[in-house]
C-alpha cells in the first residue's frame, strides 16, 4: 500500500507527446478517407456495368489510378494505426508486444505494396 497519491505516482513517468501525434495522425488519414471512400462508391457506381473489362478500363484512366493508390494507402495506413493502438493496449507482454507490432506493420506493408502493385499492372494494361 502507498501513501503517494495518483498524481504523485504519475509523475516523472514521462511525456504523453507521442500519444497525442498519433492520435492526430489516426484523425487526419480517417478525414482523408472521406473523400476518397466517397470517390470510389460513386465511381463504381457511375459504371455502367461492373464486368472484368469496365473496370480495367476504369482503372486505366490516369486518375483513377492516382485516386486509388492514395485509397489503398491512406486505409492501409489508417488500418495499421488502429491495430496498432489495439495491441499496444492489450497486449502487456513487451517481447510478445514487440512481435506483435513488427508483424502488423510488416502485414500493413505487403498489403499496401500488392494493392498499388495491382493497381499499376492494370493501369498500365498488364493485367491478363
Amino acid at each position: 500500500m502507498s501513501l503517494r497519491s495518483p498524481l504523485g505516482r504519475a509523475l516523472g513517468a514521462g511525456s504523453a507527446k507521442e500519444g497525442v501525434r498519433h492520435w492526430w495522425t489516426q484523425r487526419l488519414s480517417a478525414v482523408a478517407l472521406v473523400p476518397l471512400a466517397v470517390w470510389f462508391v460513386v465511381s463504381m457506381l457511375s459504371l455502367p456495368s461492373h464486368d472484368y473489362a469496365t473496370v480495367t478500363v476504369w482503372m486505366g484512366q490516369g486518375w483513377t489510378a492516382v485516386f486509388l493508390i492514395l485509397f489503398v494507402l491512406t486505409a492501409a495506413w489508417h488500418s495499421q494505426q488502429g491495430v496498432r493502438v489495439v495491441v499496444e493496449d492489450y497486449v502487456h507482454n513487451s517481447g510478445t508486444k514487440s512481435l506483435a507490432l513488427a508483424l502488423v506493420t510488416f502485414f500493413h506493408a505487403v498489403v499496401a505494396v500488392a494493392g498499388v502493385f495491382a493497381i499499376l499492372k492494370v493501369a498500365f494494361g498488364g493485367a491478363v
